[in-house]
């Protein structure tokens, strides 16, 4: 009797020093073409999505776009349709490359939290205490058009760096923001970023952003703005590197991500997909610059920049952009590769603005989040998280369903506004499992 209470309290031991090693693995990810059934999903279905694309072409609402949507890890549909230069005749393709502006906030907000899991910061630290040209913030009280002065009264805190990551810090947007902060910035020389000249540097003009007033106090609404900017230089501060450095280093070397750039090489400017605007209903090459509150190139990613926008700097593929985005349903790994832990990756996910007014759905750490409210509008179910960019690309992800869309078009001015959700109604409808 007294061996065998021994040697249970031996097998107890055991498993006491050897904890079980749980058999789920993380979801790999391959460029290669899967079956549609093979993840539950029905190739007959997804033929809409061809219907309607073709459509859209035929009728001069777009002159081409790619198409990439995958699941369990697993790309079921990597279409290019129409042409990149209808006039040549020349074709979209997959492997183009395309002018993603606001996409790159997500992957600068990634960024941000590898260096919060070094234990470089607190979410709700005051920004001042990195960057200390933001103390004594300022918020706009009156605005006066005809000259673009203005008055201000004090912050009633300080802005935090949550407060960036959800866009509720009352930082406007340069160019394309409101009427305030466009005349404001326009003044002050701050731009959104694109097409600088060269030579010009993101710590230059974050450090003027920092003396320009804020559009509401701190916290108290959520205003698209500057702030995926001033991340991206708060990261060069903590990092000590450029963010094309730490991008290339900490994010696209690592993943694989090899078509992801600000600049890109000049072997790849053929790749480059061409920009259109919409005109009179008709569709044309957009210029060489566009007046937008200020001027901006349009083949900004051709150019030897310096300026590294972390709100809306990066030219991707549809394939490397897929790549990210499975790295985040994937809870922070890809194949081997771990930039964020499954909590880190629980917070972006989730709404960060409590009650601030965001419409039906909400918004995390970098990403818009689908609620329950706003999933009763569209197929996509509550905790999918999305974005989209100014030349009329988008995505979203979907870790229930664990499934990712991307929709990439290259257009400036666009009427066909609703074609993304389409495309959302004509991904989900296709699931049949």
């Amino acid at each position: 009797m007294q061996r065998m209470f021994q040697f249970l309290f031996l097998i107890s031991l055991a498993f006491i020093s050897f904890p079980v090693i749980s058999q789920t693995a993380a979801t790999t990810f391959k460029p290669t073409l899967s079956s549609p059934e093979s993840v539950g999903m029905s190739s007959s279905r997804l033929k809409r999505i061809d219907e309607n694309v073709q459509g859209w072409i035929n009728s001069g609402k777009t002159n081409g776009c790619v198409v990439l949507i995958s699941r369990n890890g697993k790309i079921i549909y990597n279409k290019a349709y129409g042409y990149n230069d209808p006039g040549k005749k020349e074709p979209m393709r997959t492997d183009h490359i395309f002018r993603i502006a606001s996409q790159t906030k997500a992957i600068t907000s990634v960024a941000v939290m590898m260096l919060y899991e070094e234990g470089k910061f607190l979410l709700d630290e005051p920004v001042s205490k990195y960057i200390p040209e933001i103390e004594g913030q300022q918020v706009l009280d009156k605005f006066n058009k005809a000259d673009s002065t203005y008055t201000t009264v004090p912050a009633k805190s300080p802005v935090t760096i949550r407060q960036l990551l959800t866009h509720t810090s009352g930082i406007g947007y340069a160019q394309i923001g409101s009427d305030e902060s466009n005349a404001i910035f326009a003044k002050a020389g701050v731009t959104a970023g694109l097409g600088v000249e060269k030579g010009r540097l993101l710590a230059t003009d974050m450090k003027k952003l920092c003396k320009l007033p804020l559009m509401h106090q701190p916290g108290e609404k959520w205003t698209y703005g500057l702030n995926t900017d001033l991340l991206g230089y708060l990261v060069e501060v903590l990092s000590g590197k450029s963010l094309d450095q730490f991008f290339k280093e900490r994010i696209f070397a690592p993943l694989g991500m090899n078509d992801t750039y600000f600049y890109l090489p000049r072997e790849k400017f053929n790749r480059l997909a061409t920009l259109y605007d919409e005109k009179d209903g008709k569709l044309e090459k957009a210029p060489e610059r566009i007046e937008q509150n200020g001027v901006f190139m349009t083949d900004y990613p051709k150019m030897e920049g310096t300026y590294f926008s972390g709100g809306g700097g990066l030219s991707s593929t549809a394939l490397d952009y897929a790549i990210f985005l499975q790295m985040m349903l994937n809870e922070g790994e890809l194949n081997g590769v771990r930039l964020l832990s499954r909590n880190t990756v629980r917070m972006m996910t989730m709404n960060q603005i409590g009650d601030v007014d965001f419409g039906d759905n909400k918004f995390g750490l970098g990403f818009g989040i689908t609620t329950e409210k706003g999933s009763a509008k569209l197929p996509t179910p509550e905790g999918v998280f999305e974005w989209g960019g100014a030349f009329s690309t988008s995505y979203w992800a979907d870790p229930k369903e664990k499934l990712i869309g991307i929709f990439y078009r290259q257009m400036w001015h666009n009427s066909n506004y609703d074609a993304a959700d389409k495309f959302k109604v004509l991904t989900y409808q296709a699931i049949i499992d």
